[in-house]
């Protein structure tokens, strides 16, 4: 099993993040205000049910699955999409595959060097080529990690 990535994490840095909304069409004032935003991640787990939280004094995103069990999501506040979401362990990286009207999208979720990265992933038809649209976010504890299911 991989080491735990369960923890309170802060955003300290984002690349493409912004090429990353504009690929999933969300629109410039909606973009202009996420960019600001210093983000938190929660990520708990409760026997085999994970918890995700994204948090942010603009707006808020829970979602909670099992591994290797396809999930239906809503990406409520973030672009307001309907999909059918499969996270599973591939080495120590938590992959998230999701389809639906955007297709092959997704994220990917490790530690590294005591931090959290994050890389979402879409790709993108441009001029009957397909292009990979990836966003980085890095994430520093916010308070001690824990191994599974405490709560802040």
């Amino acid at each position: 099993m991989p080491a735990s990535i369960c923890g309170a994490w802060e955003l300290i840095s984002n690349v493409n993040f912004e090429g990353y909304m504009v690929a999933l069409g969300i629109g410039p004032y909606l973009r202009k205000i996420a960019l600001k935003l210093k983000l938190r991640k929660v990520i708990e787990q409760h026997g085999d049910q994970y918890v995700i939280k994204t948090v942010s004094p603009f707006r808020n995103y829970t979602f909670s699955f099992k591994l290797n069990q396809e999930f239906e999501e809503f990406t409520q506040g973030l672009d307001n999409r309907h999909v059918k979401s499969l996270v599973t362990w591939e080495g120590n990286k938590l992959v998230c595959v999701q389809t639906g009207e955007k297709k092959n999208r997704g994220w990917t979720h490790w530690i590294e060097d005591d931090k959290l990265h994050l890389v979402g992933i879409l790709h993108r038809e441009l001029f009957s080529r397909s292009i990979k649209i990836n966003a980085l976010f890095v994430m520093k504890p916010f308070c001690e990690r824990f191994s599974s299911g405490a709560v802040l």
